[in-house]
């Protein structure tokens, strides 16, 4: 799963012990290194599927991380950028990997801000977030929705992919409800907590939750990564308007 370059077994369980913020500050320096980034396959299948819809003015990364989808943006936007994490350490090296944005167009900024309650207001025309929400939990999504809308300009959109859920029974299917039992249980015991669950974003309560928001909800296939035998997306892009 890892690099050489990665974290080792040891840095892995100091993360593990931290909370989430602290967690991420460890991690940030080797984060491009693990499975967890962004792949380039999504963050190109989720440009592709925006470029025909812009450009855009002003764009926002949430939960930007170390910056993947300010690359994104930078490719759609024609005025600024923003990124906006928790983490010092992850936006330390996000600065470092779009140094050269100083001085051109769009400009890029960073902002040091938790997601569910976002300074901003009326000021973006495109929001984008990349794997972030296994870090909420269910009930603080609707803070993190409301607080995407305000940000957004009206007509604004906030895009993310979705994948769709391994099949029932299927190793994949093992692997991810293990490692969230393997969490439950660590939160259980342990303090501080780290959020990180891969089966409490279900697209139908998303849908829900984004529509209560004020959101009108749009779904596109992102055809890249093919159908499920059963003929469904394996990937969705999740597309909520501010009307």
């Amino acid at each position: 799963m890892f690099t050489a370059h990665g974290p080792t077994l040891r840095e892995l369980a100091a993360q593990a012990l931290s909370s989430t913020q602290t967690g991420y500050d460890l991690l940030a320096p080797k984060f491009h290194h693990t499975p967890y980034r962004t792949s380039d396959g999504v963050l190109g299948a989720v440009a592709d599927a925006l470029r025909p819809l812009g450009p855009f003015r002003a764009g926002l990364d949430v939960c930007c991380g170390t910056g993947a989808g300010v690359g994104v943006l930078r490719e759609l936007c024609q005025e600024s950028v923003t990124g906006v994490d928790f983490s010092a350490g992850m936006l330390d090296q996000a600065r470092a990997a779009h140094a050269d944005a100083n001085g051109g167009a769009p400009g890029v900024h960073w902002v040091r801000a938790d997601a569910r309650a976002l300074p901003f207001r009326s000021a973006f025309d495109l929001a984008v977030s990349f794997g972030a929400f296994g870090h909420f939990l269910p009930e603080e999504r609707p803070r993190l929705f409301a607080g995407v809308h305000r940000a957004l300009r009206p007509g604004g959109r906030f895009v993310f992919p979705i994948p769709a859920p391994p099949p029932v029974g299927s190793l994949p299917y093992w692997e991810l409800w293990a490692f969230d039992a393997a969490m439950r249980v660590r939160n259980l015991l342990w303090r501080p907590r780290f959020i990180m669950y891969y089966r409490t974003l279900r697209l139908t309560d998303v849908v829900t939750e984004l529509t209560r928001t004020g959101f009108t909800v749009d779904l596109t296939p992102l055809e890249e990564f093919g159908r499920r035998p059963d003929g469904s997306p394996r990937c969705r892009m999740v597309t909520a308007l501010r009307t």
